[in-house]
């Protein structure tokens, strides 16, 4: 009984992590380059074949399934849609694992979202205000008071001198982990390396990579699976109350 009553808890406790990812996604459905995350649910093995008592494909009563666990959430870096907005400062790059790379504090971070804008020393900046760096790996001064223009291939040109942006490609993007504010934090294993194709839109932004349907699709059958569980739960106790004040009678 109480094996059930195990399960059941296990399999809520996933859900429930499910529906807080879902729910996260849902909350960026409008957020600039923000990138969807999938929640990966594993089948558990009994208690008896974690414990090494039993085998699997045995049929015995020690081969029954010990229900499910919230394994890892996975990150989808499918592109997402192209928006124009004629906004010169705002770039959207048309290449798939291409980063924009920023100086937050004192990392190199890399983002999809170009919703960029000067501050007021200048600096060509993220909506979080952090600096956008170039291909040498310096900020971006622009003059506001003169006329300045973003051309093929990311390359900022004023007043006759051009400045590339900083564009990295990561082979693994596996390996990239989100570091809070849409920003991506890479390892050693994630293999970044100057862009080779630098395709970048200027006037538009690549939008969330999230599909509002699909989520609450996904999140009602998360909703349903959770309450499903916790009425198991629920039915295990009365029982277990039951049986314990019959024993209490005899």
């Amino acid at each position: 009984m109480y094996y059930g009553l195990y399960m059941s808890a296990a399999g809520a406790n996933a859900q429930s992590h499910k529906v807080e990812v879902l729910s996260n996604n849902l909350a960026n459905v409008n957020t600039v380059g923000f990138k969807r995350e999938l929640a990966l649910l594993q089948a558990r093995d009994s208690e008896a074949i974690e414990r090494g008592i039993a085998s699997r494909g045995s049929g015995a009563l020690e081969d029954v399934g010990g229900g499910v666990r919230m394994n890892a959430t996975w990150t989808d870096f499918s592109p997402g849609t192209m928006q124009l907005t004629r906004l010169p400062s705002d770039l959207a790059i048309d290449s798939p694992d291409t980063f924009f790379q920023v100086q937050h504090g004192k990392d190199k971070l890399l983002t999809r979202a170009g919703n960029f804008h000067l501050s007021n020393e200048g600096m060509l900046v993220t909506a979080s205000g952090d600096p956008v760096l170039s291909s040498d790996g310096g900020v971006i001064q622009i003059d506001a008071s003169l006329p300045f223009r973003f051309i093929e291939g990311g390359v900022l040109e004023q007043a006759g001198e051009r400045i590339e942006l900083g564009l990295v490609k990561a082979k693994d993007v596996s390996r990239l982990e989100k570091a809070g504010e849409n920003y991506f934090r890479a390892d050693a294993r994630a293999g970044l390396a100057p862009a080779d194709e630098r395709i970048v839109k200027s006037g538009y932004l690549e939008m969330s990579g999230v599909n509002p349907v699909d989520e609450m699709v996904e999140l009602i059958a998360a909703s349903r699976a959770y309450e499903a569980n916790v009425r198991i739960i629920q039915q295990h106790d009365t029982a277990t109350s039951e049986l314990i004040s019959r024993m209490l009678k005899v």
